[in-house]
């Protein structure tokens, strides 16, 4: 299953940049209908095991049962992307919005291409002194973000607490780590295997993890917005938002196509205020403002570098 570019337009694949922005950037507040409704590690884990095997499925029509075949060590590529990607990442993101806002937690998340330059610092990287500098700004950003007083309607489903953002930053720092780590080691020749084999990893953690915590999902009382939430996060963000991201990678620059590091967040707050009414005192908007900026400068400063680039699926 790859991506044939011949003959098409950048139109085309801006377009396709366009459905990340929106699809990936609206998952904040679609986590945020789903867990009023059912326990966050049951609702993660049930969506990645289906949107998994629906992306497994697709692969297996179109490109056989060959692009599953994988070295041990490629498999351990898809095991560890499974645990700190949609288990870790996006696991504690979804425990965390019980308590914090969905623009709140896209902000906080979208501090990860931040944590990813100090990983390369960590491990003999020497990044450009701009690069450094956004880092830099970018922790100004997410100490506002981080200590400012909640607004009035700034929390989650189920109110506000300390450990709400916190938690989040935890998670970025996770995701980071997934990203990094797995652009380092072996891969399937397959991205969407690749894909597919991550969600359905990190589908059985999290599931595993709701049941050993206790979680008791009481099904019958699910509303329809949960549920066409749930469906939407499992289809629509698994099969289209992905494939979208491809296309545009595989077409457009790869500094262009990361600019959805900091459009998602504006898409999660904009979705945020005017669909769940959620609100942000002026430090926070402050320190939403200056992590976005410190996205861009970091983004803009890596651009001349032409680094290997490997899908990965939104935080989210």
């Amino acid at each position: 299953m790859r991506v044939n570019v011949a003959g098409r337009r950048p139109a085309l694949a801006w377009s396709a940049l366009g459905v990340v922005y929106v699809l990936w950037g609206s998952t904040y507040l679609a986590n945020r209908f789903i867990i009023a409704d059912v326990p966050p590690l049951f609702a993660s884990g049930t969506r990645f095991l289906a949107g998994g095997s629906l992306l497994a499925i697709v692969v297996l029509a179109t490109a056989g049962r060959r692009a599953f075949r994988m070295s041990w060590p490629q498999f351990g590529t898809a095991a560890l992307a499974g645990l700190l990607l949609p288990a870790w990442g996006n696991g504690l993101v979804t425990i965390a919005q019980r308590n914090v806002a969905s623009g709140l937690a896209a902000l906080l998340i979208a501090s990860v291409p931040m944590w990813i330059v100090v990983l390369r610092v960590l491990t003999g990287d020497r990044p450009r002194r701009a690069t450094i500098g956004g880092v830099g700004l970018g922790v100004a950003g997410l100490a506002l973000l981080l200590l400012a007083g909640p607004a009035a309607g700034s929390g989650g489903v189920f109110g506000t607490a300390w450990w709400g953002p916190w938690l989040v930053l935890l998670a970025a720092v996770g995701w980071a780590s997934g990203t990094f780590a797995t652009t380092r080691m072996p891969a399937p020749a397959n991205p969407f295997a690749l894909a597919a084999g991550q969600m359905l990893v990190g589908g059985v953690i999290l599931f595993t993890g709701s049941v050993l915590t206790g979680e008791r999902p009481e099904l019958g009382t699910v509303g329809p917005g949960a549920w066409w939430a749930w469906g939407y996060m499992a289809v629509v963000v698994s099969l289209v938002a992905f494939s979208a991201y491809a296309y545009a990678l595989a077409v457009l620059p790869v500094s262009t196509v990361a600019t959805y590091a900091y459009v998602n967040p504006v898409i999660a707050v904009l979705l945020g205020v005017l669909v769940a009414g959620e609100r942000f005192s002026p430090a926070q908007l402050a320190g939403g403002a200056v992590v976005l900026l410190a996205v861009l400068v970091v983004i803009a400063a890596e651009r001349p570098r032409k680094r290997r680039t490997r899908l990965a699926t939104s935080p989210a």
